[in-house]
């Protein structure tokens, strides 16, 4: 049984991924044969070693055995386990590759169709049978039942209602009655006050003096610096994430596009307007990687947030759901002690690292994408790049924002090189081999802040904006997934 588990280490290795499902073969050498999944559930068992002695007695000396006997039962505990493995769905149809012979008997086809050793050019021109095998049967290894509808039959002279957008099933979901306000770079006015909606909400679940003192703090952050991003909010308040999106569109509304995209501002504040807003402009930053760099994705010490190899397809019976707010958190407050005497909860039990948006010199970001705005970047040569035209801005573009055209540029080639050097110096050995003119042309590019002429300038579309992780922030707060809101009208926000 434990070879069709995939061995000792193909269970060790489910085992060490919560997310992962135990698939068990029948035939293990057979690429078609569909595995029978087992899903993981805690528990709290014991392995027992029960032994039984038996004694049977003898009848005054006879040699004959009486029907009476001694038992004599010890047991002992080996282990506790603490996760098993239950077999709880459909095995599924198991598809097998053979064809009918002239006599109706069965014939294999898998020497003719798998690949064990490298072949001549005459095995890929023999005919074969048409064999289509399906990529797979059922998404669900679980019953399901599918509750058809009849066909309606309409009276003589119906005629079928006219399609128009209120009457239409589109692609779009639920609206979601967060009532933030959405601003363009090209549109012309700013809101200088949060939605009804949005001050309702927040309001009424504001009901005790943490979620008072959250408000203050949020308030504070916001008079010290007009526009923040979530994560350096998230950084300097403890508050729980879905409080959070509750609390951010009575505080300040969202940028979309330009300079200041995926960015909170406060209301009243129109950073075009005002050159002091540079600083506060965002930077899309992504570490680069490939051997003209010198090293492989692979080899660098950042891991990526995210990875396509750990998708599994949606046939489990109990989907893992990320674990939602309880009554208590919302109404109670997230940090305060318990009344009836609990454990009391840390005050930045919901604080993130300021790595998750400072940019300091001599330390690896925690993801290989990043997005700093330019004050939170704490290097004084990387500040001599955008500070150059202090006090001398004459306009903001969607594309610069009140720096000199191609800063962004700059700043991150200055920060490739920065980081490039703290890896050389972690993985010394992923540079060893000898620099070559380029790597010395790069060094000296560094070093002197000038920037190579041959080098293609990017097509720019001031109407998009990165397609990157953090601008999965409106996911939160998006009405219509298909359909952009006009962020002044304020009908756009009823529920």
């Amino acid at each position: 049984m434990l070879l069709t588990l995939g061995g000792e280490e193909g269970v060790s290795r489910v085992y060490a991924d919560p997310a992962k499902r135990l698939e068990l073969y029948y035939r293990p050498k057979d690429p078609y044969c569909h595995p029978l999944c087992a899903n993981r559930f805690p528990t709290t068992t014991m392995i027992l070693r029960v032994k039984i002695k038996t004694r049977k007695k003898r009848s005054d000396g006879m040699k004959t055995e009486s029907q009476a006997s001694e038992e004599k039962v010890t047991m002992e505990i080996i282990g506790v386990v603490g996760t098993v493995y239950k077999f709880q769905g459909m095995s599924d149809f198991q598809y097998l590759a053979f064809t009918h012979g002239s006599d109706g008997s069965r014939i294999s086809l898998y020497d003719k169709v798998l690949l064990t050793k490298p072949e001549k050019e005459e095995f890929f021109h023999q005919d074969l049978p048409l064999y289509i095998p399906p990529p797979i049967f059922s998404r669900l290894d679980n019953p399901v039942d599918y509750y058809y509808r009849p066909n309606i039959n309409h009276r003589d002279g119906y005629q079928p209602p006219n399609l128009s957008s209120e009457n239409l099933i589109g692609l779009s979901r639920a609206r979601r009655p967060h009532n933030a306000i959405f601003v363009n770079f090209e549109d012309p006015e700013i809101p200088a006050e949060p939605h009804p909606a949005a001050l309702k909400n927040w309001k009424k679940l504001c009901t005790n003096p943490i979620d008072s003192h959250v408000e203050q703090e949020m308030i504070r952050l916001f008079s010290i610096r007009p526009i923040w991003s979530r994560n350096a909010i998230k950084a300097n308040v403890s508050v729980h994430p879905d409080k959070l999106k509750l609390l951010l569109p009575y505080m300040a509304y969202y940028m979309l596009t330009g300079p200041w995209r995926s960015l909170w501002v406060r209301f009243g504040y129109d950073p075009r307007k005002n050159p002091e807003a540079k600083m506060y402009q965002v930077l899309d930053f992504r570490i680069r990687c490939g051997m003209k760099y010198g090293y492989a994705p692979n080899e660098m010490p950042v891991k990526a947030k995210r990875s396509t190899y750990n998708y599994s397809l949606p046939i489990t019976l109990k989907k893992p759901v990320p674990q939602a707010i309880s009554v208590q958190d919302l109404t109670q407050g997230l940090a305060a002690s318990s009344i009836l005497g609990s454990k009391k909860i840390p005050s930045n039990k919901y604080k993130l690292k300021d790595s998750v948006y400072i940019f300091r010199e001599g330390s690896l970001p925690p993801y290989r994408q990043m997005f700093y705005q330019l004050c939170d970047i704490h290097v004084d040569s990387l500040q001599e790049i955008f500070k150059r035209n202090d006090e001398a801005e004459t306009e903001c573009t969607e594309r610069d924002g009140w720096c000199l055209p191609k800063t962004s540029e700059q700043l991150r080639d200055s920060m490739c090189l920065m980081i490039k050097q703290i890896i050389r110096s972690k993985r010394p050995a992923l540079f060893s081999a000898p620099s070559t003119s380029a790597d010395k042309k790069e060094q000296l590019s560094y070093e002197s802040g000038e920037e190579e002429d041959d080098e293609e300038e990017e097509d720019f579309h001031p109407s998009e904006g990165s397609e990157n992780e953090m601008e999965t922030e409106l996911l939160d707060y998006v009405l219509d997934d298909t359909q952009q809101p006009d962020p002044m009208d304020e009908s756009r926000t009823e529920t």
